[in-house]
């Protein structure tokens, strides 16, 4: 049995999807990656605030002073 990657997998299906269908799995596409790096930058926002009080401790900027 061979082991195929979920990449593997869609490549093929996209082998015999119609043609009328590509715009629509491109605009899915773009979709995901943009809601991917949109979570990505909600994440890293929310984590600033959380790590702002550590950063802005007297404690840190010692421990960073000689780098």
């Amino acid at each position: 049995m061979v082991n195929l990657t979920k990449r593997d997998i869609i490549l093929r299906e996209i082998e015999h999807v119609p043609d009328t269908l590509f715009d629509e799995i491109l605009d899915f596409i773009r979709f995901m990656k943009t809601k991917s790096q949109k979570e990505s930058l909600e994440t890293a926002i929310a984590s600033e605030s959380s790590l702002k009080k550590d950063w802005l401790k007297e404690e840190e900027d010692e421990a960073w002073h000689d780098l």
